[in-house]
């Protein structure tokens, strides 16, 4: 059975426009994804300690926090910046806020600046590695453990560098699975008390 013409451009704009809205939603996460695998856009690595050689060159780390549109938390760096030791370890911390009258789940990506220090900036721990839940007005402190590598000083582009900024942007995500199951569970209980 053939397709009429009218009906094959309609079905091939109608996929296309499908295709679409389905990058556009998964362009965050996928941008993340690539960045963290190349280590383009500044991506940082990950260790689970320092070096433990501590130079008498400093560095100051900045940061920055924003939201993907459509997000609504409020999320923001508590510390615009530091100044660390190259190979020290340093902690920042972050808060985000649920002003919603509903659970909310995210995700951060992240990125270094300049984009040659990436390679040397290490975070040992982080919220960023892990999804997070905020209930209806939950506030919280999210912590990031990182150092700066001394790689950086034998580096001639990234040495340079004076500042690095570390920037974070939270995207909304589905609730996960477990999280969604004891919301039904309680609404369940409440429904029989009454």
């Amino acid at each position: 059975m053939a397709i009429d013409p009218k009906t094959k451009t309609v079905l091939q704009a109608g996929s296309l426009v499908v295709f679409m809205g389905a990058m556009a939603w998964a362009s965050v996460p996928l941008y993340d994804w690539f960045c963290r695998v190349t280590g383009y856009g500044g991506a940082t690595g990950v260790a689970t300690a320092t070096e433990g050689k501590i130079l008498d060159q400093t560095i100051k780390v900045r940061f920055d926090a924003s939201l993907e549109r459509g997000m609504a938390w409020e999320f923001r760096p508590m510390q615009p910046e530091m100044e660390i030791r190259i190979g020290e370890e340093g902690m920042a911390f972050y808060e985000a806020y649920n002003p919603t009258n509903r659970p909310i789940a995210g995700s951060a990506s992240y990125n270094v600046a300049p984009f040659g220090a990436g390679g040397y900036f290490s975070k040992i721990d982080c919220f960023c590695f892990e999804e997070q839940v905020l209930m209806p007005g939950e506030r919280v402190e999210m912590p990031v453990v990182f150092f700066v590598e001394t790689g950086i000083v034998d580096d001639a582009e990234a040495s340079r560098s004076k500042h690095i900024t570390l920037s974070y942007t939270f995207y909304e995500i589905d609730l996960p699975e477990e999280t969604q199951a004891a919301l039904e569970r309680k609404a369940d209980d409440q429904t029989s008390l009454n």
